[in-house]
C-alpha cells in the first residue's frame, strides 16, 4: 500500500489569485450558471443584467429618463443617460473589485447592485470590454480584454449628454456556442420597464415604456377577456401590488426587490403568500384552505428596501428578513401593506369580492372531488415507482440541491429504439430517460383528473415531482426528444399541450425544451459533419469537396448510441419551448388541440409546405446513402 505523500500538500500548494483570474476561474461563484442561452438565467444574459442594474439604479436616484441596448454579432452595446462614472474612477470603477457608489446609502439608498462586483465580472468574462464615461463636458474612456486594461485613453472633451456607455463581448472560450435569444432579453426589459415608469428602454431600436407598472405586467400575463375580475392594483411609495385569478392551473407569481426580478421568490413573496391567506380568511371569516385560496391566481408583487441581502450574487431570490437594518420586519411590512389595500378594495367592490369567492368554494370542491381519485394514483404511482420500466433515472437531482451541480435533464422519448440510443449514449449521473409507449392522450379540455386516472400521465408528473407545485422538480430540463416527422411532431405537441394545461410554470420557467439531433451525416475519410439542416449540409459538402458519403437520418432510433453520446452532450442543441406573453395559454390550446375551425384550416394550408426530394443534390449530383450506421 502506498504512503501518502505529505511534502506535496506545501507552501507552494496555496495560491493567492487576482480578482480576473479568481472571477474567471469560479465563474459561477459570481453570474450562476455558464449556459449558451438556451436558458433564461444563463450567464450571458446575466451580464447583460449586471450592466443595466447599474443604469437603473441612477434612473432611481432621479437620474436619466433613458437607457439604449444594441446587439450587433453578439456585441452588447449599453448607453445610459444618468451622471456618468466620475471620470477618475472610470478604470477603478471596472477593475477594482469591491469599488463603487453603493457603498454610500446617501447616493444609492435602494439600489439593486451593492457589492461593486458586477461589472467587474463582465469585463473579467469579455474578449472585449469597453467603458466610456461623459460627465459635464468631458469623457474618459477604457478598453479591456478578459480583465486586462488593453488601451488607456486620455480625456477629452464631448458634446455628448452626461451618461455611461458599456460594450462587451462575452468570451467564448468560457461560453461556448452561445446565443442570444431576444425573447428572453425583451422580458429580461419589459420587467425593467413595468418597475419604472417614466423609464424608456430602447432595445435595437423598439422603445419599451409601461404607464401603469404591475398592472400593465400581468395585463401582458393574463387573457383579459377571461379572468374572473378586474386586475386589482395597489400602489404606494414602496409597495406595489397587481392581483387577479383566471381559470388555469396552479399559481403564478412575479416578485421583485427594487426593480430587480426575483425568479426564485424569497421572504417578500413568502410574506405576500401568508398574507393574501390571511386578509382574505379575515373579509369573508371563513378558515378556508391556503390552497383553495391562491389556485389559479396570477399575481405580482415589488417591495423596495434598504440594503437587500439577496441569497447568490446573480440576485434571484431575497433573504432580507427586514425592510431596512434595524426597522420594520418584512413579514409585518407586507402583511400590513395588503392587509389595509385589500380589504378596503374588496368592501368597495363587491362584485369582485363575490366572484372571487365563488372561485375559491369552486377550488374546494375540485379538491374534494379528485381526493379519491388521487389517493388510488398515488398508491398505483408507488408501487409503479419500484419497478417503472419507463423512468431509467439518473443520481442527482436538481430537489437534491439547487446548485448547478446539481441540474439534471429528463429525456421524453417515443418507442424502444430511441430511448434505447438515448440511454445508452447518456450521463447516467445526470440525465434519466422516460419512454412513452406511443402517441400520449390528448388532454385538451380535459379535467386535472385524467393526470392521475392515466397510468402514463401520472408516472410521468411522478418522475418529475411536480404535483405540488414545482419547489420539488427533480429536473432543471426537461426534454422532449421525437422524430423530426409528422408523428414526432404530434407527440411534441401532446406533451406541450399536457404541460401547458396542466402544469403550465413548468413552461412559463423554463425548463421545458425540444432536443435538435442532426438530420444528415457528411463524412469523407478525414472528416465526419453533422448537419442539422438542409443549409448546413450544403456547407459541409462544399468544405469536403469531392462526393462525400452523406447519411439522412429518418429517426432516433436510427442514430448509433456511440454518435448519440455527441449529441446529447457538450455540444447538445436544445430549443427553448418559450411562451410569447401576448397569447394567453387557452387560447393558444383552443386554437391548435380544438376543433377544424375554418380559421385553423386556413393556417395549415398557407403554411403547407412540400418537402424538397433530398435523395440528390442537384448541384453536386452527389447520391444520399439512405441506410444509417
Amino acid at each position: 500500500m502506498a504512503t501518502p505523500n505529505n511534502n506535496q500538500y506545501s507552501e507552494d500548494s496555496i495560491r493567492s489569485l487576482d480578482w480576473k483570474e479568481h472571477i474567471r476561474l469560479r465563474p459561477g461563484m459570481y453570474i450562476g450558471k455558464l449556459g449558451d442561452g438556451s436558458s433564461a438565467d444563463d450567464g450571458i444574459y446575466v451580464l447583460i443584467k449586471e450592466v443595466v442594474d447599474n443604469s437603473i439604479d441612477e434612473h432611481m436616484m432621479g437620474h436619466g429618463k433613458k437607457i439604449e441596448i444594441k446587439i450587433s454579432e453578439n456585441k452588447v452595446y449599453i448607453r445610459d443617460y444618468g451622471r456618468g462614472i466620475p471620470l477618475g474612477k472610470v478604470i477603478d470603477c471596472v477593475s477594482k473589485i469591491n469599488t463603487g457608489g453603493k457603498y454610500d446609502s446617501g447616493a444609492f439608498q435602494k439600489s439593486v447592485g451593492l457589492n461593486g462586483v458586477g461589472t467587474k465580472a463582465v469585463n473579467a468574462l469579455s474578449s472585449y470590454f469597453c467603458v466610456q464615461s461623459f460627465r459635464e463636458g468631458k469623457t474618459k474612456k477604457a478598453e479591456f480584454s478578459k480583465g486586462e486594461l488593453t488601451q488607456d485613453y486620455t480625456e477629452s472633451d464631448t458634446e455628448e449628454k452626461n451618461g455611461t456607455l458599456m460594450i462587451f463581448e462575452a468570451d467564448n472560450t468560457i461560453f461556448k456556442n452561445y446565443r442570444f435569444i431576444f425573447d428572453f432579453l425583451i422580458e429580461q426589459i419589459w420587467n425593467y420597464a413595468f418597475l419604472n415608469s417614466g423609464l424608456t428602454i430602447q432595445f435595437n431600436g423598439q422603445n419599451y415604456i409601461s404607464k401603469n407598472g404591475l398592472k400593465d405586467l400581468l395585463e401582458r400575463k393574463v387573457d383579459t377577456e377571461t379572468i374572473l375580475y378586474p386586475i386589482m392594483h395597489f400602489k404606494e411609495s414602496d409597495f406595489e401590488l397587481a392581483i387577479t385569478h383566471g381559470h388555469q392551473y396552479g399559481e403564478e407569481y412575479y416578485s421583485f426587490v427594487n426593480g430587480q426580478y426575483t425568479t426564485q421568490g424569497g421572504t417578500h413573496l413568502s410574506a405576500f403568500k401568508e398574507a393574501f391567506v390571511k386578509t382574505i380568511r379575515d373579509f369573508y371569516k371563513k378558515d378556508f384552505d391556503a390552497a383553495d385560496i391562491r389556485a389559479s391566481i396570477t399575481a405580482a408583487v415589488s417591495v423596495r428596501v434598504q440594503e437587500p441581502v439577496f441569497e447568490s450574487q446573480t440576485k434571484t431570490k431575497l433573504g432580507s428578513t427586514e425592510i431596512a437594518p434595524g426597522g420594520q420586519g418584512m413579514r409585518s411590512f407586507v402583511g400590513e401593506q395588503l392587509s389595509k389595500v385589500l380589504d378596503n378594495y374588496l368592501h368597495k367592490n363587491p362584485a369582485t369580492a363575490e366572484a372571487l369567492l365563488k372561485k375559491i368554494l369552486q377550488n374546494e370542491r375540485e379538491r374534494k372531488d379528485m381526493a379519491g381519485v388521487r389517493k388510488l394514483a398515488q398508491q398505483r404511482a408507488k408501487k409503479a415507482n419500484l419497478h417503472n420500466k419507463k423512468l431509467r433515472d439518473c443520481r442527482i437531482h436538481l430537489n437534491d440541491n439547487k446548485d448547478e451541480r446539481y441540474y439534471s435533464t429528463i429525456f421524453i422519448t417515443e418507442g424502444d429504439s430511441a430511448s434505447g440510443s438515448i440511454t445508452k449514449s447518456r450521463n447516467v449521473e445526470s440525465q434519466a430517460v422516460f419512454s412513452l409507449r406511443g402517441k400520449p392522450l390528448n388532454c385538451y379540455g380535459l379535467k386535472k383528473k385524467v393526470v392521475y386516472e392515466n397510468e402514463e400521465f401520472n408516472l410521468l408528473q411522478h418522475a418529475l415531482d411536480i404535483e405540488e407545485g414545482l419547489d420539488n422538480l427533480r429536473f432543471n430540463k426537461v426534454v422532449i426528444a421525437t422524430d423530426a416527422d409528422v408523428d414526432g411532431m404530434h407527440i411534441r405537441l401532446l406533451l406541450m399541450t399536457f404541460f401547458l394545461q396542466f402544469f403550465p410554470d413548468l413552461v412559463r420557467n423554463g425548463h421545458v425544451y425540444i432536443l435538435q439531433t442532426p438530420l444528415f451525416r457528411v463524412r469523407n475519410k478525414k472528416e465526419t459533419i453533422y448537419c442539422y439542416s438542409d443549409e448546413e449540409r450544403q456547407r459541409a459538402i462544399f468544405k469536403l469537396g469531392g462526393k462525400p458519403e452523406i447519411t439522412r437520418f429518418k429517426g432516433l432510433g436510427e442514430i448509433s448510441p456511440g454518435e448519440f453520446e455527441d449529441f446529447i452532450g457538450e455540444n447538445i442543441r436544445l430549443e427553448p419551448i418559450i411562451l410569447s406573453k401576448e397569447t394567453s395559454i387557452e387560447k393558444l390550446l383552443k386554437y391548435y388541440m380544438g376543433k377544424n375551425t375554418p380559421e385553423r384550416q386556413e393556417f395549415i394550408i398557407d403554411n403547407l409546405y412540400i418537402e424538397k426530394d433530398l435523395a440528390l443534390d442537384e448541384k453536386n449530383e452527389t447520391p444520399i446513402e439512405e441506410e444509417a450506421a
